[in-house]
């Protein structure tokens, strides 16, 4: 069944039905359907599917899912929404069901919280529309803004991804670490990194393929949406303040995602061992020699025991920090190799747009 079938009639009674846990109490959105009926997609219309990634984002899906389908509603096309349920342990999952009682929702519940990058990528495999849209459950992402995506992508665009305007909000350390990051990862000249965009953002089908056809399981999204190609349009907007809850994205999670995205796109930390160890080399070589020959020629007694173990803690310190760089590229190799699911899926509900309907 697809989201066009029933009329907005249907779609009325079937919403009384929901169970009273899923409607918000304190909303500014009006959690049933509108009023006025929209006009029915046409057959062999555009399909497009939205797919929202959640981890403990109940109280702000009752917010969300019924402003999102009433902006589907008028973008006329064929459409689904597709909650991934990233092992969440509060009702996340119970509110995404609830709603999957209504023609074109469909939530897939992980088994676990397998984090938000395999999150994405089991929606991405599940989408069937000939356009995607990615975009987080806490509202920050505004969907107001697909209409301007879908609009990009009429004209030809094949990526619309929105890019903040200015990251005002943050702290100044989270702004460096962020510039920092932008700098190392596009220091390579094959493909670059937009900065300032997240996952907020409209792929065509052919885009979505591509990046269902990579095989890595480390993945680093924002990398591999850059690496996929094709022709892009950047999008500005202002994240709204988170409307329920507080994230769960702390610093050491962000640390661990910037490492997964050097360590995938980039192989510059290795050759910056390989350069440091020629620096030291060198001058330690240069001065060995010059002790050996004043030895040799002048008798002068070879001293400095300090300075010998000083240098010795050094070069072990340089040393360990080297082998370290190295263990995250084997332990990104070991990750591959091991060949395990990205993520398990433990059920699905509902039912969207069906792979090869017209």
């Amino acid at each position: 069944m697809i989201s066009s079938t029933p009329n907005r009639h249907s779609r009325a009674s079937a919403r009384i039905d929901v169970p009273q846990a899923t409607q918000p109490e304190h909303s500014t959105v009006q959690a049933g359907p509108a009023t006025n009926t929209p006009a029915a997609p046409q057959v062999g219309a555009r399909t497009i599917s939205c797919v929202i990634p959640c981890f403990n984002e109940a109280a702000n899906l009752r917010n969300l899912l019924p402003l999102l389908e009433d902006i589907l509603w008028a973008t006329h096309m064929r459409w689904e929404i597709i909650v991934v349920d990233d092992g969440s342990t509060d009702d996340t999952a119970a509110v995404a069901q609830a709603w999957c009682e209504l023609s074109g929702f469909r939530c897939i519940s992980l088994s676990r919280n397998f984090g938000k990058e395999a999150a994405l990528t089991a929606g991405l495999a599940a989408a069937h529309g000939d356009a995607v849209v990615l975009l987080d459950g806490d509202l920050q992402h505004s969907p107001q803004l697909i209409h301007a995506m879908v609009a990009q992508w009429v004209a030809g665009a094949e990526v619309v991804y929105a890019v903040r305007e200015a990251r005002n909000d943050e702290s100044r350390f989270k702004r460096i670490g962020s510039r920092l990051f932008y700098s190392f990862v596009n220091s390579s000249d094959r493909f670059e990194v937009p900065r300032d965009a997240g996952d907020f953002r409209l792929m065509d089908r052919k885009v979505v393929d591509a990046l269902m056809s990579l095989p890595e399981r480390s993945r680093f999204m924002k990398g591999l949406y850059a690496w996929v190609g094709f022709r892009a349009v950047a999008l500005p907007y202002t994240p709204a303040p988170r409307a329920e809850g507080t994230s769960t994205f702390n610093a050491r999670r962000l640390l661990n995602l910037a490492i997964d995205g050097l360590t995938a796109f980039t192989t510059w930390p290795l050759r910056m061992v390989s350069v440091a160890g020629l620096m030291l080399a060198v001058p330690a070589f240069a001065y060995g020699a010059y002790v050996a020959l004043d030895h040799v020629l002048f008798g002068n007694a070879v001293s400095g025991w300090t300075t010998i173990v000083v240098s010795l803690m050094f070069f072990i310190g340089i040393q360990m920090i080297s082998t370290g760089i190295v263990g995250e590229y084997i332990a990104r190799i070991y990750e591959e190799v091991k060949g395990r699911p990205l993520y398990v899926v433990r059920r699905e509900h509902g039912s969207g747009l069906e792979a090869g309907q017209p």
